[in-house]
């Protein structure tokens, strides 16, 4: 039995960093369980991008609340004009392919973007905040972030997510190893995720109580 939960996220997305205390708090619940978590970039383009500050900031306001957020958070990241986030993404990425497969370097990056309000677009700003996360050669991560490689695994991670026909990040998709397949969009709740869970390794454990009982079905 294995259960795969991919989240889907933009380094940036106000909404993914909601998701961030729930997606934390669904890996404890499943800690020494067969399932295994990992994230993807999901890009965003210009449509899914703010067309000003003033409209961050009111979108910032109505999710705050939403989520009982006691701060709002901070748009001094934004650029206006710019119809792509590549640094920060693409140096999580660069991270991840350089050993820090965990969190804490995108989430660092969200942080430094959205609570402290730095300008994580440029590419020295990003690669600052992500070398004294991880404690990485800055020269190193930069050349890695900005190599083909690493622009090859984030443009690909985005077509899955497009391919998914959903809208709204952070995406999850869920499988089991016998088919079984869920897709949750924009919901950053801890409940729903955890019953998908629940029951995909419900339906992969019957499957594996039958497989015990009758083997495998007949070729014809």
């Amino acid at each position: 039995m294995n259960i795969k939960v991919t989240y889907y996220l933009e380094a940036i997305s106000s909404w993914c960093y909601w998701a961030e205390p729930m997606w934390a708090d669904l890996k404890r619940r499943h800690a020494g369980q067969p399932v295994h978590f990992d994230w993807k970039i999901a890009l965003m383009n210009e449509t899914g991008l703010p067309t000003s500050r003033a409209q961050l900031e009111w979108f910032y306001r109505r999710s705050g609340p939403m989520v009982r957020s006691p701060f709002m958070l901070n748009s001094g990241w934004y650029e206006p004009g710019l119809k792509e986030y590549l640094a920060p993404n693409l140096v999580a990425e660069a991270a991840r392919s350089l050993g820090v497969t965990d969190d804490h370097v995108r989430l660092a990056l969200a942080h430094a973007a959205m609570r402290e309000g730095q300008r994580v677009a440029d590419w020295q700003v990003s690669i600052t905040v992500a070398a004294q996360a991880a404690a990485l050669d800055p020269v190193v991560l930069l050349a890695r972030a900005q190599s083909d490689e690493v622009r090859r695994v984030v443009e690909a991670s985005t077509a899955e997510f497009h391919a998914l026909n959903v809208s709204q990040r952070p995406v999850f998709l869920l499988q089991n190893n016998i088919g079984d397949r869920a897709v949750i969009s924009g919901l950053v709740k801890l409940e729903p995720l955890a019953a998908t869970i629940d029951a995909l390794m419900a339906d992969a454990a019957a499957y594996e109580s039958h497989a015990a009982h009758f083997g495998s079905p007949p070729e014809v």
